[in-house]
């Protein structure tokens, strides 16, 4: 073997045994640290591609630090109630949990433009607009004065529009009803005459069984089936006008995440990102089956006519200028989402195939 050869045989071993090293260096200080979280859901853990996601999560972490970061879930009102979720962590009480950041609308306006509002995008170009735009950045800034970090865990599509005792056939036919809804769409319903509640998802059976509400909405059919709510009312509407997307977050405490190693922090991070990727096509492979059962079921599952979706789409606008108005915060992010749609519309329009392409029948 020549000298040449010997030399390059050796810088191969050192360089080999200098990754190994680092390798051991970074996985001994990533080992050092321990990581034992106790995190309130808001919603049980089953409903697919909601929650089902932070099991994802759970299990990633805890498999990729060797035992060493652990995240335990609560169901919903094992520690806290869902309603209070960002306060326990703002004020320190747990050091993360995993939510439906529209719970808080009442204390944080701009809120359900992160969690789903009406006629906004759909997920891919939201997920654009998030990691790669204004949107993240803007939720960190939001939640900065709560002494918290939110971190994207979950996202589904649209959902249905909601259980209702009679069709829905024109604007009209809101007037009057008592309906749990949520986020901005709910407020378009108050602004048509139906008198909103807002409840969690685990008290919408009782309620509907009890006659305090005529009508609810929730999630995607898939969910909505686990809950039981087909077994009820029999007429579902879609599409989802009201939420063209739902998101989960992880809110972790602010000292709680600043306290963390570097790699802690990535590590979580990527995990979430995978939390996310996972829960959408859990998601998205479990909703044709619902509703294909639906159908075997005697459920009427009803397409908006267009008209009404015009209009309704109409009366969205105008609550969100509203709001917009008498909140700065809201009025950036809707900003923000807005300039992004007209900006990707020109990709959204003419890059996909139309609907009709893939159309059910």
């Amino acid at each position: 073997m020549s000298i040449k050869q010997k030399l390059s045989r050796l810088s191969v071993g050192v360089a080999a045994a200098a990754v190994m090293s680092g390798s051991m260096i970074s996985t001994q200080a990533m080992a050092a640290e321990k990581v034992r979280w106790q995190v309130p859901l808001a919603f049980p853990s089953h409903l697919v591609g909601l929650t089902t996601p932070v099991k994802h999560l759970s299990e990633s972490l805890k498999a990729i630090s060797g035992g060493d970061m652990q995240l335990r879930y609560y169901e919903p009102g094992e520690l806290v109630p869902p309603f209070e979720i960002m306060d326990s962590v703002s004020e320190g009480k747990y050091p993360a949990g995993y939510t439906w950041v529209g719970y808080d609308q009442g204390t944080i306006p701009a809120l359900p433009l992160y969690s789903g509002a009406p006629f906004n995008m759909e997920p891919p170009a939201y997920l654009a607009w998030y990691y790669e735009g204004d949107g993240k950045a803007l939720l960190e800034e939001i939640y900065d004065e709560r002494n918290i970090h939110p971190m994207l865990c979950s996202i589904i599509g649209p959902e249905g529009a909601g259980w209702f005792a009679d069709p829905i056939n024109n604007l009209e036919d809101f007037d009057g009803l008592k309906i749990r809804f949520a986020g901005i769409g709910g407020k378009v319903l108050e602004k048509l005459g139906a008198s909103v509640t807002m409840i969690p998802g685990g008290e919408i059976y009782q309620s509907l069984e009890r006659g305090t509400i005529d009508a609810t909405e929730f999630s995607q059919p898939a969910i909505d089936k686990m809950l039981g709510l087909d077994q009820i009312i029999k007429n579902y509407i879609m599409p989802g006008w009201h939420q063209t997307l739902t998101t989960s977050h992880l809110l972790v405490n602010k000292d709680v995440w600043n306290d963390l190693e570097p790699e802690s922090r990535a590590l979580i991070e990527m995990g979430c990102e995978s939390a996310t990727l996972k829960g959408f096509a859990q998601s998205e492979f479990a909703q044709p089956t619902a509703l294909r059962d639906y159908e075997g079921e005697g459920v009427n599952a009803q397409t908006l006519p267009e008209p009404v979706l015009r209009e309704l789409e109409k009366a969205t606008n105008e609550v969100l200028d509203e709001i917009a108005e008498e909140d700065e915060m809201f009025s950036r992010v809707l900003a923000s989402q807005r300039e992004f749609m007209e900006h990707h519309s020109i990709w959204h329009t003419n890059g996909y195939l139309p609907r009709d392409f893939y159309q059910y029948d």
